[in-house]
C-alpha cells in the first residue's frame, strides 16, 4: 500500500520510527516532510498530506504533530480527506470501518510508539463497512449542500 506521512516538528522523531516500520512491512512510504527539527507550521505539512490523499499519489496518510489536532484540522481542509484523529485501536479501525478515514493523525505528544503502531496496524487493516455508512460518508464529500 502506498503510504504518505506528514508531520510538524514536535512529531518528526514517530514519523521517521513509522516510516522505517512501515517500509520493513513491505509498503510503499512517502515522507513528506519536514525532515530537520526546526520549527514549523503544521498547516503546510498538512495541507501536502491532503493533497496527496486528493491527487492519488498516496492511498492512506498518517498526519502527525504534537497533539495530533491541529495538522488534522489541516488535513480534513481538503474535502477528498476523511482524517480522524485517533489515540488507541478502537477508534482507528472504527474510522476506517465506519467513515472510510483516508488518514489518520497522532500526537506525539500524547502516544507513544508501542500505541502508534497499533493504530496504525488497526487504520491499515480495517475494511470500510459500505451499506448504511456509505450514505453517511456521501454526505461527507458534499460540503455544505442539504442533504
Amino acid at each position: 500500500m502506498k503510504i504518505a506521512l506528514a508531520s510538524d516538528h514536535a512529531a518528526i522523531a514517530l514519523k521517521a520510527e513509522l516510516a522505517e516500520w512501515l517500509r520493513e512491512q513491505g509498503h510503499d512510504v512517502t515522507d513528506l516532510g519536514p525532515e530537520e527539527g526546526q520549527s514549523v507550521d503544521y498547516p503546510d505539512y498538512g495541507y501536502r498530506l491532503g493533497e496527496a490523499i486528493a491527487t492519488g499519489v498516496t492511498d492512506r496518510g498518517i498526519a502527525l504533530c504534537g497533539s495530533g489536532i491541529g495538522i488534522s484540522i489541516a488535513v480534513n481542509r481538503n474535502p477528498a480527506v476523511r482524517c480522524a484523529l485517533v489515540s488507541e485501536p478502537v477508534s482507528a479501525a472504527l474510522s476506517r470501518e465506519h467513515n472510510d478515514a483516508n488518514a489518520i493523525a497522532l500526537g506525539a505528544r500524547l502516544t507513544g510508539i508501542d500505541m502508534a503502531k497499533a493504530c496504525v496496524t488497526a487504520f491499515l487493516t480495517t475494511e470500510f463497512a459500505g451499506g448504511r455508512h456509505q450514505r453517511r460518508v456521501d454526505k461527507l464529500t458534499r460540503v455544505f449542500q442539504d442533504s
